[in-house]
């Protein structure tokens, strides 16, 4: 990474590859992809719909393309779900396209999950070589949290696509100081946005930064292009928040997660300031779910929060060997030429993940183990580069030492992981630890030798790769899903369910709602079940006032909702869940219907 270790990207290209090692490496491409895709799409749909309060906003977008625009959780668009609609925009025309079923709720997440793979492994090649962007790309895709969330339906997976695409349009931007590639990647961060909110800006610091410090052009210029990616990012986000708000309010579903009906507060608040801060900033249930303690909320909030039993198993399989490699590849290139592209490649990925890493480890609103999936491309990326780069320069004693401790301190802290679940495979820890001890005194003895590059691999990847096919072989379903053979040990909320005598009289109905119940999970339950429109009074917990008393009297009024099932979820302060409750029991009769209490609303009382 300095002369005496292997030379720089941007001071000495490498020559170009044999015809013959560049078709080698474009079938290791393509077998990644593959590989990536079975990993993904195999027995996907054994999960069922997976989160059911998605999946229900999927159902409601196939059916309505108002729906579909404003990501509502039922068809008659009474309220959105509590993030903006652009992840439901590629699930609900799949839904569209193929029908509804539990393969169009979640196959577009896997097929996200490929896209991210092959768009980091281009990433990446471009500054570091093939071989790197390949282990990029695998230990990416092999990383548990990664596995779980491409295969769930989740906002997150085109999240770290779009994440991931602003990284490679700004790595290209590098390369000749083009406004244009700068601009999209503003563009991938807009959309991203608009999949959810505050969270995708957190890659903007390292982005920024390495465009100031190593584009290949003034100052001046290199400050015009980073206004217009900004300009990029207004425009891309700002043109949806506009239409909500210019959209009059009584003919467009009401907002969920906001206090006021507005996206832009729902962005600042339940989304934005009270993810990080709790109550402070939180709209309806906007904050304060804090976690300590608690697997499926992040646990005990600090610096080790990565490394603890609910974040730990998730992502931070590769972690301590990504920061050992961001400090030394960062110190041996620290007399680089300004444009050196290798360290350009390391303030992007390490940014990313200093200042991601730091968000999550400190934020103190509704904080789940899944967040850190957005950590995944980074932490590969940076070990690809650093290991290929040092393993280049391995004749260089402390870059033979820095190398040695990334090995060693993945295959311990690999053990440690492993051991948490010590009845699941117990002997994989003890087979990585043995594979960790060979690589790590074939490297402290100056072994060269080609079979080392196998064992280094399989020392990195052997207890991730164990962990991430287990996600795969474990059904998640529920809010708080988690990775590994643990399954649904996050004690999230669970869906909704309802008795087959229930569903089958929502499914003879014929109003514009075949009935109304409190809080998402459970009309979500009942809407996938009977294929009806359902209301969701006050939205994802029941707090949203959305709709209010008089909103629902009229509907009644007008015989546009057939039956209120009670049972729902929430109704808290500002909902009108328990108002309305309140109105339907004193004003119709109850039936119990297969062990649930209904009323009938075309009945009086």
């Amino acid at each position: 990474m300095t002369a005496t270790l292997a030379p720089s990207a941007a001071a000495a290209p490498a020559p170009p590859a044999p015809r013959n090692t560049k078709a080698l490496h474009r079938i290791a491409f393509l077998g990644l992809l593959a590989a990536t895709a079975v990993l993904y799409l195999w027995n996907l749909t054994a999960s069922g719909y997976g989160n059911e309060f998605y999946a229900a906003a999927t159902q409601a977008a196939s059916q309505s393309w108002k729906a579909l625009l404003f990501g509502s959780l039922d068809p008659g668009n009474t309220i959105t779900v509590d993030k903006p609609p652009v992840f439901l925009w590629v699930s609900g025309l799949f839904a569209k396209l193929f029908g509804f079923s539990s393969w169009a709720v979640l196959a577009p997440q896997a097929l996200e999950g490929v896209a991210a793979v092959g768009l980091l492994y281009a990433t990446v090649k471009r500054t570091s070589g093939p071989t790197a962007a390949l282990f990029a790309g695998a230990a990416f895709a092999l990383t548990p949290v990664a596995t779980l969330m491409f295969r769930f339906n989740l906002p997150d997976a085109l999240l770290v696509l779009l994440m991931v695409a602003a990284a490679y349009c700004t790595v290209r931007a590098l390369e000749k100081a083009s406004p244009l590639w700068l601009a999209l990647a503003g563009s991938a961060i807009g959309f991203a946005f608009l999949t959810k909110m505050l969270q995708a800006f957190l890659v903007l610091p390292a982005l920024a930064l390495a465009y100031l410090i190593a584009a290949p052009t003034s100052p001046l210029k290199r400050l015009l292009h980073l206004l217009g990616a900004g300009l990029a990012i207004v425009v891309s986000a700002g043109w949806f928040i506009a239409l909500v708000e210019l959209w009059p309010a009584d003919s467009r579903p009401y907002i969920g997660g906001s206090t006021n009906n507005s996206l832009w507060e729902l962005a600042i608040g339940y989304n934005g300031l009270g993810r990080i801060f709790g109550n402070s900033g939180g709209g309806p249930g906007g904050g304060g779910m804090g976690g300590n303690g608690n697997i499926g909320f992040g646990g005990e909030t600090g610096i080790g929060r990565l490394f603890g039993a609910s974040m730990g198993p998730e992502i931070s399989w590769l972690l301590p060997a990504a920061l050992i490699g961001l400090g030394a590849g960062l110190w041996f290139l620290r007399r680089a030429p300004r444009t050196d592209r290798t360290r350009a490649a390391l303030v992007v990925w390490g940014g990313w993940t200093l200042v991601s890493g730091a968000v999550f480890s400190f934020m103190s609103g509704i904080t789940h183990p899944y967040y850190t999936v957005a950590l995944a491309p980074a932490i590969a990326a940076l070990v690809g580069i650093a290991g290929r780069e040092l393993w280049r320069g391995r004749g260089h004693f402390p870059a033979r030492i820095a190398l040695t401790a990334m090995v060693a301190v993945t295959g311990v802290w690999g053990f440690i992981l492993l051991d948490r679940t010590p009845d699941w495979t117990p002997w994989l820890r003890w087979v990585l630890l043995a594979v960790t001890a060979v690589a790590v005194l074939a490297l402290l003895f100056g072994v060269n030798r080609n079979w080392l590059v196998g064992v280094l691999v399989a020392a990195a990847l052997l207890g991730t790769s164990g962990y991430a096919l287990a996600t795969a072989a474990t059904t998640h379903s529920g809010s708080i899903p988690l990775s590994g053979p643990r399954s649904q040990q996050g004690g999230g909320m669970r869906e909704g369910t309802s008795s087959t005598e229930v569903v089958q009289l929502l499914k003879a109905t014929d109003t514009e709602w075949a009935a109304a119940t409190t809080g998402a999970q459970s009309a979500a339950g009942l809407q996938l079940a009977s294929g009806r429109s359902v209301i969701a009074i006050g939205g994802w917990n029941g707090s949203d006032p959305a709709p209010t008393l008089d909103e629902f009297k009229a509907l009644v009024a007008e015989g546009k909702v057939r039956y209120y099932v009670e049972g729902g979820r929430g109704g808290g302060p500002g909902g009108g869940g328990s108002d309305i409750g309140e109105w339907v029991a004193a004003n119709f009769t109850a039936t119990t219907v297969g062990g649930q209490t209904l009323y009938d609303l075309k009945a009086g009382s």
